[in-house]
């Protein structure tokens, strides 16, 4: 069974950094597309970052407009995980964090940080900014 675990959340002051781990298990997603999104109550579920193979030559790191130059998406394969660093939070970025995989190596640029591009999904983790 695939399985998505999310870490590192926590509440935090504004101006304060977290990072948040997804521990991938029952299959290898290092040549997969990966993403991270988030929900605030009330909110619908945004893309944040994500990787992606640009014609399979390379992956491209893609952020929403929110949080590019805040936060940063990186990977280490041979652990089948990805990470999302928070830095200079702000209260608007309180939700919940999940991360996403697809069952593909590749998907369209302009669905990177549209949930219907990803199949499997982590139970999510907690990120509270306050002011």
């Amino acid at each position: 069974q695939v399985q998505l675990v999310e870490s590192g959340g926590g509440s935090v002051q504004a101006g304060g950094s977290l990072r948040l781990s997804c521990a991938a298990s029952g299959t290898s997603f290092g040549s997969n597309a990966v993403a991270w999104f988030r929900r605030a109550p009330g909110n619908q579920r945004e893309g944040v970052a994500s990787f992606y193979c640009v014609g399979c030559t390379y992956e491209n790191p893609t952020y929403s407009n929110r949080v590019e130059g805040r936060f940063t998406i990186s990977r280490d394969n041979a652990k089948n995980t990805w990470y999302l660093q928070l830095s200079s939070l702000k209260p608007e970025d309180t939700a919940m964090y999940y991360c996403a995989a697809s069952s593909q190596s590749r998907l369209y640029s302009w669905l990177a940080l549209s949930d219907t591009s990803y199949d499997y999904w982590g139970q999510g983790t907690q990120v509270t900014v306050s002011s």
